[in-house]
Order: structure tokens, then sequence, then C-alpha cells
């Protein structure tokens, strides 16, 4: 059986569970299971280290627990966001919650809301429905993808999340470079500019793992938008 015990967030996950079992928050297993949207058994084996937690079920730990993303990624000692972690808080809002709102600058879009990010995008409404989060040294408005698939490994992996910078149309964008290319799709592919005398028509879209997926052309006027990979974050860091 597989062996997780490495993965920076399972570890932090155990000592959430731990703290919200302390601070009366959970009854157990069965309990947090339940908050999760899972079953007893798989939060078992996470505990066990014998598979990885999910994005989605993170992200019930950061909205229902309040639980600081950061923690979960081992880029911060405070397990709570600033005014919950106290017995009985469960749910309750602190009074400087729109703060912290306001503090917490990355979109974190999963998997499952990808497709309705590239229709709702511009959407304020739908943008404000997800999942917020930050990371130390890194400012601005900026969206963070769950990534699917294995058309980029070895560089970005199945579950990997990419933090990205949205680029402003007319901006320049670097050739073989990485990007998040939204068209009627959500992707993530390296680019190439072809153009035709000095405008841009078209971009090649290019796969990592090249002999699996092979290259192809979208026109600029299908892209609505494009964002640069500042980063990625992978099951055990930031890379």
């Amino acid at each position: 059986m597989a062996d997780f015990s490495n993965n920076i967030v399972n570890q932090r996950f155990r000592l959430v569970y731990s703290a919200l079992e302390r601070l009366n928050l959970i009854k157990g297993k069965s309990d947090i299971a339940a908050y999760l949207g899972t079953y007893n058994h798989v939060v078992n084996s996470i505990l066990k280290a014998q598979r990885n937690i999910t994005v989605e079920q993170l992200n019930k730990l950061f909205e229902i627990f309040h639980i600081n993303a950061n923690y979960l990624f081992g880029l911060s000692e405070e397990m709570f966001m600033e005014g919950y972690g106290k017995s009985g808080d469960l749910q309750v809002r602190s009074i400087n919650e729109k703060m912290m709102t306001g503090r917490r600058n990355i979109v974190l879009v999963p998997d499952k809301a990808i497709a309705g990010y590239a229709t709702q995008h511009q959407d304020k409404e739908y943008l404000e429905n997800l999942q917020k989060f930050s990371i130390p040294g890194m400012d601005g408005n900026l969206v963070a993808f769950e990534i699917s698939g294995d058309s980029m490994m070895p560089n970005i992996t199945n579950g990997d999340l990419v933090v990205c910078e949205p680029v402003e149309r007319g901006d320049p964008l670097r050739d073989n470079h990485i990007y998040i290319v939204v068209t009627d799709v959500v992707v993530a592919k390296r680019i190439q500019q072809i153009r035709e005398g000095n405008e841009v028509t078209n971009l090649n879209l290019i796969s990592d793992n090249s002999m699996v997926f092979k290259p192809y052309q979208v026109n600029v006027d299908e892209v609505q938008q494009i964002l640069r990979v500042k980063c990625r974050l992978t099951t055990s860091a930031i890379a």
C-alpha cells in the first residue's frame, strides 16, 4: 500500500484533526467525514497516510472550520484564521472577517469549478463564491487552478495547484513559458506565438508530456483570458 506520510498537507491534516477534537469542534472521524462530504474509512486512510486529502476536502476544511490554508501547505504555523479556533465557535463569523477576506488575495479554482471559470471568470459573484487564500510574498490579484490530468507531466502533475497572474490584453507573452489559456475550456500549456507580419494571430499550445499529447493551435480571437503561471503548489511544497 502507498505511503503518503511525507505529504506535508496530510501531516498538517492530522494535526488539524487532533486540534478539532481537542476543541470539541468534532466528535471523531465520522463527524469530520460528514463535514468533508466523505466517509469514515476515507478519513481513517488519510490519518494513516494511506491516501492524500483532496482539494475539495481541503476547501471544506477552510470554509467550515476556518483553517488557515497557508498552515495546510506548510507556509504558516497559525492553524486557524484570525478570530477562530476556540471551542464552540464553529460557523461563527469573526468581526475581523471582512478584513481577513481582503488579505486573502488568491482565488482558488478547484477542478470541479474550472469548467465554470471559462464562462464566468468575469462574473464578480462567481469569483466571490470561490475559496481564497494567501501565500507570503505573493501579492496582487491572483488565481490558483487545480490541475487535472497528466498533459504537463513531469513539471505539473495531477492534483497540483498553479498560482497565476492574469495577463492584460496587449501585454507581451514569452514563448515556451507555461500559461493558463482560457477559451471555451481552461488549459495549462506552454505557448508559442504565431505571427503574420508583426501581429500575433494564433497560439501554439504545447504539452510537456509531448509523447502523448500533441500540440494544437488556437486563434487569438478565441482566447478570453491568459494567466501567467507564477508557481505551483505540489503535494509537499511550493515550486
